[in-house]
């Protein structure tokens, strides 16, 4: 594993916190790429736990969008208590999600993480038109970077809420009536990020609706 340092850190909704590490030398990877990091303290380095880059990779810098779980009592609550100059460990980069024509991203909750490097990728491309994103969250305080993702011209955005009714948000969960109210025609390549039961939910959905399996890419 690299040793690296805390640089800043920057709240995004009131339970995700983006972390700015110096990146180590000869750390190369690619959007949707995620890596493992550990506290660099004693009885926690070996607790390492996976998170991806949200940063592009010709940053100088790396950057990571991480939600903290305090009743798990782990490494997210402890990373969000970390002060700027804190050491920390992170192994090498491993290849997650890769995107090379337009697709419809579908995330719940932290599993836009994931996406985030690859749509700031392609926005900085200008390959973003012909992209969908779903993105489902329980209330609008949750959803993660909602200005900046509303601000990605030509990305075709839909917000799913499962606790909140609110006008310009879908209610509800993500299922096969929801999709099928939304894809357009040339919508045949699927990203899936989120909780497991939401994956499974999804992933059934989409084969129902005449999807292959191998059109839906889904997080390990």
């Amino acid at each position: 594993m690299h040793k690296t340092r805390l640089i800043s850190t920057h709240q995004v909704t009131h339970d995700v916190k983006s972390f700015r590490l110096e990146r180590p030398k000869g750390f190369d990877y690619k959007p949707g790429d995620a890596t493992e990091l550990a506290l660099d303290a004693d009885n926690w380095r070996d607790e390492k736990r996976p998170f991806t880059m949200t940063s592009l990779p010709d940053d100088d810098t790396l950057e990571f969008t991480i939600k903290s779980y305090p009743d798990h009592g782990g490494v997210t609550m402890r990373l969000h208590r970390l002060e700027p100059g804190s050491s920390l460990l992170i192994d090498d980069p491993f290849e997650t999600f890769r995107h090379d024509s337009n697709a419809v991203f579908i995330a719940g909750g932290a599993g836009i993480t994931p996406f985030l490097a690859l749509l700031r990728s392609l926005k900085k491309q200008n390959r973003i038109a012909g992209n969908r994103l779903v993105f489902a969250n329980k209330t609008r305080a949750d959803i993660i970077h909602q200005e900046e993702l509303s601000a990605m011209n030509g990305l075709a955005v839909t917000h799913v809420l499962s606790n909140e009714k609110i006008d310009g948000y879908r209610h509800g969960h993500i299922d096969k009536e929801l999709l099928t109210d939304i894809l357009g025609d040339n919508d045949k390549r699927f990203h899936v990020c989120g909780p497991p039961p939401m994956q499974e939910a999804v992933e059934k959905a989409l084969h129902e609706m005449g999807f292959e399996a191998d059109s839906i890419s889904l997080s390990d």
